[in-house]
């Protein structure tokens, strides 16, 4: 079977698809823009940022409410996936963060309410602390702050035991993209059952994403830029560079914000997330019952109702 185009990516629905240029490369966006007069105040900007091996799409269901809400709803294709360009570098914070802040100028904004789940999440941590002055709150989904994640890989059996074997294997040259691709990308969807609840896993809407998310992986370069997000976090720990991030990122936020973790999450155990509050005090966490990894998809109501009230204390 033929490889992906990366435009297949680009479905259809009521946002707008389109290119922009920022930190050097080209990202693909999927927004929607309120309707307003000319004497309308310009939309606040909430820019989402997905996880690992996913794609813009994941945030179709918070892209229209949070239109509707009256924000400029954008959802973005990180670096390296989908149809945003797949440059061979640029995959350590520093540059990740310099994408975000530089998406949101290129947006037409100075600053933006920024959302990430997982390894998106990851980069809003990082994008606050780089450049505070982008960001207007942030919110994340099973997203533990990286210094809180880190240390409790090392220092917490539970989330050791979830977190590292994936993460060490990931290291390996080669044979991680393989797994990723092979069989149609079948090993994607592995890892969603394996990380979500079964309530999802039988809902209509689980084959549509996985379906999606299958393809996405097959796009020349994509497995291989997003095993590189993960490399880097690894291989950084033993590096100037990392030290040099570490020492940035363990700075206090003084921003409004939330986190949204899954209470039958395998993934993320729910109190390295909760130790989030040393470097944002004013960050809210809620825990939904029964719900794994992927929150935004299997309770996408609850997820935008939390994300409205995080944005309306901003």
């Amino acid at each position: 079977m033929p490889a992906p185009d990366p435009a297949t990516v680009r479905l259809p629905g009521p946002w707008r698809h389109r290119d922009v240029r920022a930190n050097g490369i080209k990202f693909h966006v999927a927004e929607i823009v309120p309707d307003r007069s000319i004497d309308d105040p310009t939309p606040e900007l909430v820019l989402l940022v997905h996880g690992f091996a996913d794609l813009w799409c994941s945030w179709r269901a918070q892209v229209v409410d949070l239109g509707a809400a009256g924000y400029h709803a954008v959802a973005v294709d990180l670096r390296g996936y989908g149809d945003t360009d797949k440059p061979p570098r640029g995959y350590d914070g520093w540059t990740l963060a310099g994408d975000i802040a530089g998406l949101i100028r290129a947006l037409g904004h100075t600053d933006a309410h920024i959302v990430g789940h997982a390894d998106g999440g990851l980069v809003c941590w990082a994008t606050a602390a780089l450049h505070p002055r982008s960001v207007r709150s942030i919110a994340l989904l099973a997203s533990p702050h990286p210094l809180a994640l880190r240390r409790a890989a090392v220092r917490d059996r539970g989330q050791r035991r979830a977190l590292l074997p994936t993460f060490l294997r990931y290291q390996l040259p080669r044979v991680p993209e393989r797994a990723l691709t092979a069989q149609d990308g079948a090993e994607v969807e592995r890892l969603v059952r394996e990380r979500s609840s079964e309530r999802w896993q039988g809902s209509p809407d689980f084959p549509t994403t996985v379906d999606v998310m299958r393809r996405a992986i097959l796009v020349p370069g994509v497995a291989h830029s997003t095993l590189e997000y993960q490399r880097w976090a690894f291989r950084s720990q033993f590096r100037p560079d990392g030290r040099r991030f570490a020492s940035v990122v363990d700075t206090v936020l003084d921003l409004p914000a939330l986190q949204i973790l899954g209470g039958a999450d395998p993934y993320v155990v729910s109190r390295t997330a909760r130790r989030d509050a040393h470097w944002a005090p004013r960050i809210t966490t809620h825990e939904l019952p029964g719900v794994g990894h992927y929150v935004h998809h299997e309770e996408p109501e609850r997820v935008t109702e939390l994300l409205l009230e995080n944005l309306r204390r901003s």
